[in-house]
């Protein structure tokens, strides 16, 4: 690692932290119902969509009602979004005549949007009118992470409350979230890319003439809104089939820096929510420690592979062809090793460089970060549950060594919430590997590989695992418009989604049912380094247990492979 490399990795890493901190605040009382600043404009807004809706904002819901309200908002915006797609050619705004999708991937594309994956098997530019982009995937990239956060904040709820049957109530969570949170910051940072260069425009697309006296077509559209929310609500889905690596969507290197913040710094200003929201800092600290560590781990280990590069195409003998090899010339190595990091440890899936042509160990650091289920800062919320199974678990273990019941900011971890963890865990892990192991074995699943060998199971791998994990990145070698992969992925995105959603919702309401064991000398504390090192360590080591045999099968034997010149 260059000097400079490093100051630029450590330079990130402040402004992240300076950000997410009295963002983490902010949030916490924005969740609580507290009053802040923006209530002048925005609370007489947020007292309106009540009225309109019928919702009744005092009334709050068991974990049961919770989750019927979130999963029939969620099914009505995957139907919604589905017709949309479908009458598109029928609406206004489509300068370019675009006509309606084909079903099945109408279908993905809905399932997508709405889970937070924004999986796209289409090019956005050459598909999506500008009317299907605002008012189906815009809004659907607001909802879809205000849906994590209102769950985030119902499993914080069920930390902190004392032998009640509530946990909130999900609409006023998610209007809140979108409100208050996304809203403000998206509209900020849009108005920062613009600054930049990315485009915000309702014009036809302009065909202009090049230097070598031919044509091309430039596609116009509503980019800087999109990209801003795509990055903020960690959505990932690019108006532009080539997403942060399109001059249009990312045009300088600030533009890179401010779209790595955006992605980060909801999330980790969660870790600091949680502790506000707590009363003890120190428990989000631990938090942001164990996710820190491995972030940090899975960035160096990306970096070191990407800058040693691919010693076959070094052999063509352009200096700096290898490590440049898939990479914006704009970013360099650094810059596209850190936004493969940060986008596939969060469940936001936005690219600036193409994953496809990482070297073996280099695309293993995303399909790693995707496996660990959304744990290392995770998605918007998705981030902050996910890491409540592994801190259950870790506690669990914890318990077991040293003969205690284990308990969690005074509850107690019992059969049920054990069951429920276990379940979060495994679910996702299965849609992954079974889906991989299908799609293996079958000709519809094998005829859409770019590449034979370890690297076409890495690009199956990766496509259930972005799918499962609600990524939404893919490696581009892989052609996923097809039936098969359309309605599978759908599949997987839909039980990813919601196969983790729903059992953290019934700890939720299990813990919120119980009372607070006081402190005692054979507590566990959960506020020091030991507990973020225990926490880090059993988050690596399920991975590991689960996923190794297929990464060692893919990505690790490809880099074996490679070594002694050997390429697929």
């Amino acid at each position: 690692m260059t000097g400079n490399d490093f100051l630029q990795l450590g330079f990130y890493l402040i402004i992240l932290v300076l950000l997410a901190l009295p963002l983490g605040r902010y949030m916490a009382k924005v969740l609580q119902g507290e009053k802040t600043f923006v209530d002048t404009v925005l609370g007489p807004l947020e007292k309106l969509v009540y009225r309109v809706c019928g919702i009744d904002s005092d009334k709050e819901m068991n974990w049961r009602e919770y989750a019927v309200s979130l999963m029939a908002f969620n099914i009505l915006g995957i139907v919604t979004l589905f017709i949309l797609q479908m009458i598109q050619g029928l609406l206004p705004f489509n300068p370019q005549g675009f006509s309606a999708m084909r079903w099945d991937l109408a279908l993905n594309t809905a399932v997508s949007f709405a889970t937070n994956t924004n999986w796209q098997a289409y090019s956005g530019e050459s598909t999506m009118s500008y009317f299907t982009q605002m008012a189906g995937l815009t809004v659907h990239n607001f909802v879809s992470a205000a849906t994590g956060i209102a769950v985030a904040v119902a499993m914080i709820r069920g930390f902190t409350r004392k032998q009640v049957k509530t946990i909130g109530n999900f609409w006023v969570d998610l209007t809140r979230s979108t409100l208050k949170i996304l809203l403000p910051l998206s509209i900020v940072g849009a108005l920062l890319l613009v600054s930049q260069g990315v485009i915000q425009n309702l014009s036809p697309y302009l065909t202009v003439n090049t230097f070598q006296g031919g044509s091309q077509t430039l596609a116009m559209g509503p980019v800087a809104s999109q990209e801003a929310i795509k990055e903020l609500g960690t959505n990932g889905g690019g108006f532009f089939n080539a997403n942060s690596a399109h001059p249009f969507e990312n045009p300088t290197p600030f533009s890179n820096l401010l779209e790595m913040l955006f992605i980060l710094v909801i999330p980790v200003g969660l870790t600091f929510t949680f502790g506000h929201m707590v009363k003890d800092t120190k428990q989000g600290w631990v938090l942001f420690a164990a996710a820190l560590i491995l972030f940090v781990l899975m960035t160096g280990v990306s970096y070191s592979s990407e800058i040693a590069g691919n010693p076959l195409i070094s052999k063509i003998g352009i200096s700096g062809a290898s490590a440049m090899e898939g990479k914006e010339v704009r970013f360099g190595v650094v810059n596209s090793a850190l936004f493969a990091t940060i986008t596939t440890v969060t469940s936001c899936g936005a690219v600036n460089t193409m994953h496809d042509s990482l070297t073996p160990l280099g695309g293993l650091i995303p399909i790693l970060a995707i496996m660990l289920g959304e744990c290392v800062f995770g998605g918007v919320g998705a981030g902050l549950y996910s890491i409540f199974t592994f801190v259950i678990l870790t506690v669990f273990i914890v318990g077991l060594m040293v003969g205690r019941t284990p308990e969690y900011l005074g509850k107690k971890i019992e059969g049920f919430e054990m069951k429920m963890a276990v379940s979060a865990v495994l679910i996702p892990s299965t849609c992954i590997l079974l889906g991989s192991a299908l799609a293996s074995v079958i000709p519809a699943g094998t005829s859409s590989l770019a590449n034979a060998g370890p690297h076409g199971l890495s690009e199956m791998l990766y496509a259930f695992s972005s799918a499962s994990g609600n990524n939404g990145s893919a490696f581009a070698g892989l052609s996923a418009n097809t039936y098969f992969y359309n309605i599978a992925l759908s599949m997987a995105m839909f039980i990813g989604r919601f196969g983790v959603i729903l059992p953290l919702l019934a700890i939720a309401g299990s813990m919120a049912g119980k009372k607070v064991t006081p402190v005692s000398a054979g507590t566990f504390q959960t506020t020091g380094g030991l507990f973020a090192g225990l926490l880090a360590g059993v988050i690596v080591i399920i991975g590991a247990l689960t996923f190794f045999p297929a990464l060692a099968l893919g990505p690790i034997v490809e880099q074996l492979m490679m070594w002694v010149g050997k390429a697929f």
